[in-house]
């Protein structure tokens, strides 16, 4: 090989261009359900290949994943793959409104690559409540080898999953919503599937060497509520959240809110002995406690009794998110640092205020977004749109850009809003009810540039992070707060905005972005794949011809 071509090589290796197709990571999943016990009871739980949490899926950025999933539930169902951002690519999305279920019997093979990502995600069944009793696990995206990470190696990476988590069967829980009842409160809180009982009997998740670094990925895969988590006796050091690289500041504890993941370092440097790793709810009147322990290697002594106590209040929660900064100096996925995407500096096009409420529709419970509570439709409105029969299964733009006056009576249709390719968006959430709220964008990375107590307008633009906000896909709301997100919506497809709330979510508080390009083009959204299963009104339907290149 010629000195020529070895620079041009080495070259186009620099500037992340791919010489050859990405590497290829399969998994093959056997979807059932289970009994096990995470809280002392006897009860049915989601598993995957035998396990709860289900099996992480491993992988470095640009891979490619394929996972197979066979479905031996006697429901459909499917699996979203949280903070993922699917590149031209919401066929896989794992929603109702871009794919046709997984019925039982039956299996699905996902194929999307992590393009362009790293970072802690996770992933959860969209479908029914299945979330509540498991299926879920974690995502663990490495940055390429030639790409710098601002940190040393740890020593090793645990995951830990933490969440609420209720003792009911998922169609006790279903059959409760559909009669217009709350599911209610939470039986108690896991860590990784499980709660330690502090008897003396409790086997550790980790062990840790003394003097050395260990990197923990935390997510709150739960269903209802913001939880706190620390680790007995250590400080913690946030290096990334929601694929980001964030500012490293250390923290004696984290509130972790629904869909939210962060990555921290923690320095084994107390007496070796066992400690607590701790997760417990916040803002409710009951706070429900998860435990689970960490052990130094070789060490002695159990873990103290002594938890360290959750802080307390809003504005405790308000201001640690305040402390959250994007790393402008780090790379992420690709050479370039952080900061050189100046989202501040960017002309706002076009702004969405949504008013996150309950209320009523035929006198049965639901939730909502300016007066629309979203219902699936049989027809998958991704396939629906790109079928061209949009008209027979709903209608564009039925909610508003602004709340109406009242929010009392919910109206259930597909909630479908159309939003032009590649603007560059406001989007406010205001939540005037008494409880917390989490909210998840699939398809994108936002900067979360404020949250604050009160109602928005235009003046409170003046609060807003311009410069080192940190991306990411889950936006917490706080009681009486709104919180203000910006992005570019520059992915094609049909995605969706949901509450991480289970409740909320399968009683109506989501909706979809349709963001279609206007070239039918490979360089914006890909074809319908051969494998891609077709329901509702497009199953017998004539293939609609292929994006051109």
């Amino acid at each position: 090989m010629g000195r020529g071509m070895i620079l041009m090589l080495l070259a186009s290796l620099m500037a992340g261009m791919v010489m050859a197709e990405d590497p290829y990571v399969y998994y093959t999943w056997n979807v059932t359900y289970g009994t096990l016990s995470p809280l002392g009871v006897p009860q049915q739980v989601i598993l995957i290949n035998g396990e709860f949490p289900g099996p992480q899926i491993n992988c470095s950025s640009n891979n490619n994943i394929v996972v197979n999933v066979f479905n031996k539930l006697d429901e459909p169902v499917l699996f979203t793959w949280s903070g993922i951002q699917q590149r031209k690519n919401s066929w896989m999305d794992g929603t109702l409104g871009a794919q046709c279920p997984i019925l039982p019997g039956t299996n699905y093979t996902y194929r999307f690559q992590v393009k362009d990502q790293i970072g802690t995600f996770f992933y959860y069944p969209t479908t029914s409540m299945h979330r509540a009793v498991g299926g879920y696990g974690m995502i663990r995206v490495f940055s390429r080898l030639l790409i710098p990470v601002p940190y040393p190696d740890p020593e090793d990476e645990y995951n830990v999953l933490i969440g609420d988590w209720y003792t009911k069967k998922q169609e006790t829980l279903k059959a409760l919503l559909d009669s217009g009842k709350s599911i209610g409160r939470p039986a108690g809180v896991l860590i990784n599937g499980k709660s330690a009982k502090g008897d003396g009997s409790d086997e550790p998740l980790f062990t840790m060497k003394a003097g050395k670094t260990y990197k923990y990925r935390i997510c709150n895969a739960g269903t209802k509520n913001s939880l706190n988590f620390r680790i007995q006796g250590h400080v913690m050091k946030l290096v990334e959240m929601e694929g980001s690289h964030t500012v490293q500041n250390t923290y004696n504890s984290l509130d972790v809110h629904v869909g939210q993941c962060m990555t921290v370092l923690v320095t084994a440097d107390q007496e070796p002995k066992d400690y607590y790793l701790v997760a417990s709810t916040r803002f409710t009147q009951t706070v429900l406690t998860g435990k689970g322990i960490v052990r130094y290697e070789n060490g002695k002594g159990p873990a103290s009794p002594e938890i360290p106590e959750a802080p307390t209040g809003i504005a405790w929660s308000i201001n640690q998110f305040r402390s959250f900064r994007w790393n402008l100096t780090a790379s992420a996925a690709r050479p370039n640092p952080q900061g050189s995407y100046k989202y501040g500096q960017i002309n706002i096009t076009r702004t969405i205020r949504l008013d996150a409420a309950r209320g009523k529709a035929q006198g049965k419970l639901r939730y909502g977004l300016n007066g629309i509570s979203h219902v699936d439709s049989e027809t998958p409105l991704k396939l629906a749109e790109y079928y061209g029969v949009a008209d027979r299964v709903f209608k564009y733009d039925t909610m508003s850009d602004v709340p109406p006056a009242t929010l009392a009576n919910l109206n259930v249709v597909p909630n479908v809003v159309n939003v032009t390719f590649r603007t560059f968006v406001e989007i406010i959430i205001e939540n005037r009810d008494t409880s917390m709220q989490s909210y998840n964008l699939d398809g994108y990375a936002f900067f979360l540039v404020a949250t604050e107590p009160g109602q928005w307008n235009p003046e409170k633009r003046k609060n807003y992070n311009l410069l080192d906000a940190v991306s990411r896909h889950t936006v917490q709301v706080f009681p009486n707060c709104w919180a203000a997100i910006l992005l570019t919506f520059d992915n094609a497809g049909m995605w969706n905005f949901r509450s991480e709330l289970a409740e909320n979510h399968y009683l109506g508080q989501q909706m979809y972005f349709s963001v279609l390009s206007p070239n039918r083009s490979l360089r914006d959204e890909y074809n319908l794949m051969n494998t891609t299963q077709v329901c509702g009104i497009v199953k017998d339907l004539p293939t609609p011809p292929p994006y051109s290149s």
